[in-house]
């Protein structure tokens, strides 16, 4: 009731300051009224997060906020097209064995329980390459996780640790890369429409991979010592091949299978092609949709076309459509800078201090904002708007702030609901796992430490990197 109450609170007071505020236009008015309903909506009921969306950015056409064209460009935006052909190479990657048997490769080197920690931190690093999503990677290692667990069944404290790894340094590790999750996308595209310039795929990978590699191999650490006691990290542990490969329907020893070198050579393509495209010139949907097509040729691919696209996630595309409706909504009604001026509005009186008080602020809000907003779509969508309308007027670039903002958004480990690989990894079938408690536990150590290191980059390290904070 409470939270009804806020609700209705909220809009009446759009309503009021629509009429008596010059600066708030009737369609930034109904674009926030829309918009606070969404997010309330997405906050306190278990309506699913794609529906929503959709009926919040149909009520934004129904209302004449944003014409029908533009809803119905956004299904075809080259960002859907993108990521929907990644998900069919992805397919065709799995499918061939590749993944599995790099990570066999992998974890059978470790004679220590350090060493195979940072080696899966490793191996789900590049992963962020291989697999669009955090979902989708989450479900493509977790027989991976299983064969390990089962070797290990005699050190639960040891597996307890691993099951918070993986998801953890999925998580984490997202942002390496521009398609590591839905949310770089839909930050793209909010920042193209505001700015006039977005990331490119070697762009993002270069600002990155740095801080997915530190935070995820910083996180394992972190992991190793909460969760193992000193007669845990110094017994010796040895996993042969053969105990991933009982978990595997594809060999994990001997030669590359002519599948396998076909999805390695697509995979690295595709990867150099889309981090070469300033010299090339092809979009990076473009290349991604020639991928797809190779994936699934007739002669060279390893999945068919029909069973590739049934394990793109459509509901994720739609949701990602519909958001980026609402964003352009957000920018183009002059919401998103009305929003901004109010809610930060007394940061712009700090002088000096407002630039880097800011940064500060938007780490903090979007480390925290998956306690309150699961998806992390959504909290780009609710986010990035209102970060890219305010930064210019504090001195902050707005590419540097939505990539910061987004970086830190990363995080979400606190509950099990805070992440699908979380959830699925929280409970794994004869496999003992994770409390609640010790996410919490895990997550008051991991959630400070990860907004420093997000600080540390846009101080330190992105800078040198090309994308100043104050230009």
């Amino acid at each position: 009731m409470s939270a009804l109450v806020v609700l209705f609170v909220a809009c009446a007071g759009i309503v009021y300051l629509a009429r008596t505020d010059v600066a708030l236009s009737a369609d930034a008015a109904l674009t926030l009224i829309v918009f606070v309903i969404a997010v309330w909506l997405w906050i306190f009921t278990r309506v699913d997060d794609t529906y929503i969306a959709l009926g919040a950015a149909a009520t934004l056409t129904a209302v004449g906020v944003t014409d029908a064209d533009a809803l119905f460009a956004a299904l075809g935006d080259d960002i859907v097209w993108l990521l929907m052909s990644a998900f069919v190479i992805a397919a065709g990657v799995a499918s061939s064995g590749l993944a599995t048997r790099g990570a066999a490769f992998l974890v059978t080197g470790a004679r220590t329980p350090r060493a195979l920690i940072h080696l899966v931190t490793a191996a789900l690093v590049v992963s962020a390459f291989a697999v669009p999503s955090t979902s989708g990677r989450a479900a493509l290692v977790l027989p991976v996780f299983v064969a390990i667990a089962t070797v290990l069944a005699d050190r639960p404290r040891l597996v307890r640790a691993l099951a918070l790894l993986f998801p953890t340094v999925i998580l984490l590790s997202a942002v390496a890369s521009l398609l590591g999750a839905g949310a770089h996308l839909i930050t793209s595209r909010i920042v193209t429409t505001a700015t006039g310039s977005g990331f490119e795929f070697a762009t993002w990978m270069l600002l990155g991979l740095p801080l997915a590699i530190v935070s995820s191999h910083a996180a394992a650490e972190v992991v190793l010592w909460m969760f193992t006691d000193a007669e845990d990290r110094h017994r010796g542990l040895s996993i042969t091949a053969e105990d991933i490969g009982a978990q595997s329907s594809t060999p994990v020893t001997g030669p590359l299978t002519v599948a396998e070198s076909r999805a390695a050579l697509l995979l690295a393509v595709v990867i150099v092609q889309w981090c070469t495209e300033p010299l090339h010139g092809i979009h990076p949907a473009v290349v991604a949709l020639l991928g797809a097509l190779v994936a699934t040729s007739p002669r060279y691919g390893s999945v068919k076309l029909g069973a590739a696209l049934k394990t793109v996630p459509w509901t994720l595309l739609l949701f990602m459509a519909a958001t980026l409706s609402i964003g352009t909504a957000l920018t183009t009604s002059g919401a998103a800078d009305w929003l901004a001026t109010t809610a930060f509005g007394p940061l712009t009186s700090r002088g000096a201090a407002a630039g880097p008080l800011f940064v500060v602020v938007v780490v903090v809000i979007s480390t925290a904002a998956h306690l309150v907003i699961q998806s992390r779509s959504a909290r780009s969508a609710v986010l990035i708007p209102v970060v890219v309308a305010l930064a210019p007027t504090v001195g902050v670039d707005p590419l540097a702030a939505a990539f910061i903002s987004t970086a830190a958004a990363g995080f979400c480990l606190t509950l099990p609901s805070s992440a699908k690989p979380v959830t699925l990894f929280s409970s794994v079938p004869e496999v003992p796992t994770y409390t609640s408690r010790d996410l919490l536990w895990l997550s008051a150590v991991l959630g400070p430490l990860s907004a420093v290191l997000v600080l540390l980059f846009a101080w330190f390290v992105w800078p040198l990197l090309g994308m100043p904070l104050f230009p």
